[in-house]
């Protein structure tokens, strides 16, 4: 029984994880009135409080040190640069009712992470796989064509994603250390945005005690759900880790559609059902092949 322990926990933890990402809109939408830019600064200048505290407390500073440097230092500006990216096209969307775009995004996400990975790292994969891509790239395309909604966002949020995690993937550095290192890299333009923005009288902090707060949450909202899946991915299967990341996109489609009044037209239907078609054959492949060993097609 004893062994089952660390894989429930990393369950409970993976699935606190993509709850956490998949309600983040209903917090954003708090924050409307709140330039999206300024929102990010927020995010990253919190973010990083929480995180030195957090290393200070595990004594992981030398360590971390240590490991960002020469290259993988180099990594890190490249992965900070992409997250920032991400980050800024997804506060936009939530705050400019593009949820439903946003939502296919980190549907279309796993499925371009097998791309890049058989693109540039010479990954194989299964024929199911291979598959499953296809028919979310069919999806895409009808999307694209129709011009049914901002297909840039939904590309933009799950190409900055998928490249992000290609760079982590090949950074010899852990997920704290990594994490707070792109922190403190993105740490100083934040304070000038927030500068700035202060010297220009449009500064959202200060002029409203209960909207100070929120931003000030904006740092446990942010490094919360990836500490805690970073624990997770440590603790359980990456399959069954795998499966749980269609948690988020599918609470963000639903908070689209039934709570912000986004309109889900045809095509939107369309889309979404070969997404989902893919992403359905791509977790069923993925734990089929877990299951059984690995062969050279």
């Amino acid at each position: 029984m004893t062994t089952d322990r660390p894989a429930r926990t990393g369950l409970l933890l993976g699935i606190g994880a993509y709850i956490s990402w998949g309600i983040l809109p209903l917090y954003l939408k708090l924050l409307k009135g709140v330039p999206a830019l300024q929102v990010l600064a927020h995010r990253v200048l919190w973010s990083l409080l929480l995180l030195v505290a957090v290393v200070v407390i595990a004594r992981r500073g030398r360590a971390i040190l240590a490991a960002a440097r020469g290259r993988t230092l180099l990594l890190l500006c490249a992965s900070a640069a992409l997250i920032a990216i991400n980050w800024m096209v997804y506060i936009w969307s939530v705050q400019n009712n593009h949820v439903l775009e946003a939502s296919l995004g980190y549907f279309i996400n796993p499925l371009i992470n097998v791309a890049l990975g058989v693109a540039l790292l010479g990954e194989r994969i299964r024929r199911g796989q291979a598959i499953a891509v296809g028919i979310a790239a069919l999806g895409v395309a009808v999307l694209a064509i129709s011009g049914g909604g901002a297909i840039w966002i939904s590309l933009a949020l799950a190409l900055s994603f998928g490249f992000y995690g290609l760079v982590r993937k090949v950074a010899a550095i852990d997920a704290l250390g990594g994490l707070t290192v792109e922190t403190l890299l993105l740490a100083a333009p934040a304070l000038a945005v927030l500068i700035l923005a202060s010297a220009n009288g449009t500064a959202a902090f200060g002029a409203d005690r209960h909207l100070d707060m929120l931003l000030v949450l904006a740092g446990a909202v942010t490094a919360a759900p990836l500490l805690m899946f970073a624990a997770a991915a440590r603790r359980m299967r990456y399959a069954t880790l795998g499966l749980l990341q269609y948690l988020a996109p599918t609470l963000q489609f639903a908070q689209a559609v039934l709570l912000f009044g986004e309109p889900l037209r045809p095509v939107h239907i369309v889309t979404f059902a070969l997404i989902w078609a893919g992403c359905a054959l791509y977790a069923f492949d993925s734990v089929r092949g877990s299951r059984t060993p690995v062969t050279a097609e």
